[in-house]
């Protein structure tokens, strides 16, 4: 297996500059454990994007939260793989529900943007997750293995590929979804990269989980054989972040 713990820090659309000093003295300061079982990202507003790199220790990675479907050009507003692969920023969030939700992104533009992104050098943390509707009509899996689709239809190679799988009904909500939800969507969602991708994409590619993760849940979450990190919300601008990064140790010891 040897799948490497991934934690990635999503600070959506908060910060000054002020906060953004605090939060990586913070992190700078962290006790975690080392880079060969964990791997850690945070991904700043586009604007912090300098700064936090500039100052963030040299273990931990950063990420920009979007970047453009194609190269740059007459898109107002913006912002292209070249111009963050330009700024040396290794990773990118890619299909996060709140953009799918409130810009309309669609499973075939968050694969094209997926494709593009990895075809410039970017590493990929690509969102997919189901809406309590969803949920509640039973089509989880039908719809997270149709956003899925959408990005396997489009790229060869999963390398660089982190499947980040958030279930919109815990996002900001307190909601979580139990160790033993999580561990189902996940645990299908290799089923399904097996049979459509490959026995080895399957067994290799970190699928990790976001949604009201937090100090006190992550321990039972990072638990289970087939959630292999957190893309965490909320609480990566708080100093419990830190605790959630050391949830990886539950591995070790597994």
């Amino acid at each position: 297996m040897g799948r490497k713990f991934f934690v990635g820090g999503n600070w959506k659309c908060n910060g000054t500059t002020e906060e953004v000093k605090k939060i990586v003295e913070t992190l700078n300061a962290g006790q975690v454990p080392s880079p060969d079982v964990v791997e850690v990202v945070v991904s700043p507003p586009f604007v912090f994007l300098p700064v936090v790199k500039s100052s963030l220790r040299p273990d931990f990675h950063v990420a920009a939260q979007n970047c453009w479907v194609k190269k740059g050009g007459a898109y107002t507003g913006e912002i292209s793989a070249e111009m963050l692969v330009n700024l040396d920023i290794p990773w990118v969030i890619l299909g996060h529900s709140e953009r799918r939700a409130l810009l309309g992104e669609s499973n075939e533009f968050v694969g094209e943007k997926v494709a593009y992104a990895l075809s410039k050098g970017l590493k990929v943390i690509a969102c997919i997750g189901e809406t309590l509707e969803q949920r509640e009509a039973g089509s989880t899996m039908d719809v997270v293995a149709a956003q899925t689709k959408a990005i396997a239809a489009r790229i060869s190679d999963w390398t660089n590929v982190v499947l980040a799988y958030e279930p919109v009904w815990a996002i900001g909500t307190g909601k979580v979804a139990t160790p033993a939800q999580a561990q189902e969507v996940h645990a299908e969602l290799r089923k399904w990269l097996h049979a459509n991708v490959s026995p080895e994409v399957a067994a290799s590619t970190r699928i990790i989980y976001g949604g009201s993760v937090n100090g006190a849940n992550c321990k039972e979450l990072a638990a289970n054989p087939d959630v292999d990190g957190f893309l965490v919300g909320g609480a990566s601008l708080k100093p419990e972040f830190i605790d959630i990064i050391k949830s990886a140790e539950v591995k070790k010891s597994a």
